[in-house]
């Protein structure tokens, strides 16, 4: 059976891991991330936040990661929810930073 070599990217503020993997040709995005074995990685966080994650490859989200296949080469990416709201969190970082 022929292969890819892909990537799945996860991180956490204070920690990150780039998992290189050989799946089989015509694999999904999804199915990279249950290859990835985060949850063994990431004994922290709960298992849910992996199958339920936003997918992207190479900063692009994607619509069906259930569906799209990967090529070789592809860096999937598994997004986090947002804590803040990014303009939210800029007005913090700006008023903290005033004297």
């Amino acid at each position: 059976m022929a292969e890819i070599a892909v990537e799945v990217a996860f991180a956490l503020p204070e920690r990150q891991v780039l998992v290189s993997l050989l799946v089989p040709l015509g694999a999904t995005a999804s199915e990279a991330v249950a290859l990835a074995d985060l949850p063994e990685r990431f004994p922290d966080v709960p298992p849910e936040m992996f199958t339920r994650a936003d997918l992207g490859i190479f900063g692009k989200r994607l619509r069906e990661p259930s569906s799209h296949r990967l090529r070789a080469g592809d860096r999937v990416e598994l997004y986090r929810p947002l804590i803040m709201d990014p303009k939210t969190a800029r007005r913090v970082r700006a008023s903290a930073a005033k004297p």
